[in-house]
């Protein structure tokens, strides 16, 4: 390698002209024409790099022979003037581009022996941070992943209460069915449920107008939740509460528990399973919404009087007959009514979260008198009722001899507007209210001459 004497340097001398036919040096580099700088010379004293940054005992010369980097290992692009970043420190003009390095006897000339151990300092911290680098990154990539094991379930993830939804509709489900009734052209479907069951016969509870729908003498099928028919037959039905009793041959089914309707409350828990529309073993759920509701359901000839439950379980075509249990899995009442705003395209009306149950204690005193006679009664006090009276309370249009009224001061024209201190607003509300009753208990009226007379119910079969 040519070197220049050791003498300061001027970095900034003016620029040779260069002759018009440049010449190709052995590098192998054509040299192009510099513009001439248009900057004043500047000497820069050797104190601008001074040769204390970096140390003489940092990189010794002996450790970094000149052999060491010899001009094949080190070609022309690879040590690019910008790796020496003098434009930090000194000021120095800019290039429309950035002219190819020459490692020749040049190089040696415009670099001071600072610069030259700074480059190879440089260069030997680089290969050993490669070094290094590569070395743990190698390690790192070997060295096995910790193994992950997870812990493994046993048995039911998804634990469900016995009180809950979920837990009451699997204890509940067994005792519901489906009822299909067909006669003639006429075919209809509702639930039920059973509550009671022998060695030989199971009794099922349902709506009266779920066996009569479909007209006289019609065929009954029962379909129970393991998917099993059985044919049925009618017990006996009670059109005023609108309640009817199936008989089965099939023993040994499980059976319903029957719970306290009187102890229901506004807010209290509601499902409703049954088939709506068919579809067996629908569960739905909701609330108590009101209690004592006077509901009237059927035609003139066979209408039904019910002090009704309300809910907001969805009750649907279908649900007709099925239970209404409360969060023990009892049942409260039997899934009867519903309001509606108007009839779907296919005739029926669908939930819109107004349902009505008859009350159990009001049923089960019925399912025992069809069980044991076939036939059941309802309380009366012997009037007849003004139904064209529009005023608050119900107007005694006549009194029916030899009935409990006719033990009484009562007479046609007066106005009842309570019963037991229930205030009644017509006529419905008032037979509601004594059919929620049984034969046999002591009322008290409320006349609206504030004249309170009491007396005992009777009865009448239907």
């Amino acid at each position: 390698m040519t070197q220049t004497p050791d003498e300061p340097q001027n970095l900034f001398a003016a620029a040779q002209p260069l002759t018009p036919e440049p010449t190709l040096p052995e590098s192998g580099f054509t040299q192009i024409a510099e513009p001439e700088p248009v900057f004043s010379e500047t000497t820069v004293p050797e104190t601008t790099v001074p040769e204390t940054t970096v140390p003489e005992t940092t990189v010794p010369e002996t450790t970094v022979p000149e052999t060491t980097v010899p001009e094949t290992t080190v070609p022309e692009t690879t040590v690019p003037e910008t790796t020496v970043p003098v434009a930090v420190s000194i000021p120095i003009p800019t290039y429309v581009y950035a002219p190819a390095i020459s490692a020749g006897a040049n190089s040696g000339a415009s670099a001071s022996p600072a610069v030259k151990k700074a480059i190879i300092a440089g260069i030997l911290s680089g290969l050993f941070a490669g070094a290094l680098g590569f070395t743990s990154a190698t390690f790192v990539g070997n060295t096995p992943a910790p193994s992950i094991s997870l812990p493994a379930s046993n048995g039911d993830t998804s634990p469900r209460a016995d009180d809950s939804i979920a837990g009451i509709a699997q204890a509940v489900l067994p005792v519901v069915v489906s009822i299909d009734v067909s006669s003639g052209q006429r075919a209809g479907t509702g639930s039920g449920f059973v509550i009671r069951s022998t060695d030989l016969e199971s009794f099922i509870l349902t709506n009266n107008h779920v066996v009569t729908g479909a007209g006289k003498d019609p065929d009954i099928t029962v379909t129970f939740q393991d998917q099993s028919q059985v044919r049925a037959e009618i017990v006996g039905t009670d059109a005023s509460y609108d309640l009817a009793v199936l008989r089965v041959e099939r023993g040994n089914l499980p059976v319903a528990a029957l719970g306290d309707s009187d102890s229901v409350v506004v807010g209290d828990a509601t499902i409703a399973i049954g088939s709506p529309l068919g579809l067996t073993g629908t569960v739905t759920s909701g609330i108590v919404s009101a209690l004592n509701r006077p509901v009237t359901a059927g035609d003139a000839g066979d209408i039904s009087f019910i002090s009704a439950i309300q809910t907001d379980a969805a009750i649907n075509p279908g649900n007709s007959g099925g239970p209404l249990v409360n969060s023990r899995g009892e049942v409260i009442g039997i899934n009867s009514a519903i309001a509606t705003t108007g009839s779907s395209v296919s005739g029926q009306s669908g939930s819109i979260g107004l349902g009505f149950s008859i009350p159990i204690n009001q049923a089960k005193r019925v399912a025992t008198d069809l069980i044991a006679t076939g036939k059941s009664s309802y309380p009366i006090i012997g009037v007849q009722l003004d139904s064209a009276y529009s005023g608050s309370g119900a107007k005694i249009e006549s009194i029916i001899p030899d009935s409990p009224a006719s033990l009484t001061t009562l007479k046609a024209g007066d106005v009842i507007i309570r019963i037991d201190g229930v205030r009644i607003g017509s006529a419905t509300e008032l037979v509601v209210r004594i059919r929620a009753k049984s034969p046999g208990d002591l009322v008290k009226l409320t006349l609206l001459d504030t004249t309170e007379i009491e007396l005992t119910l009777g009865s009448d079969q239907n």
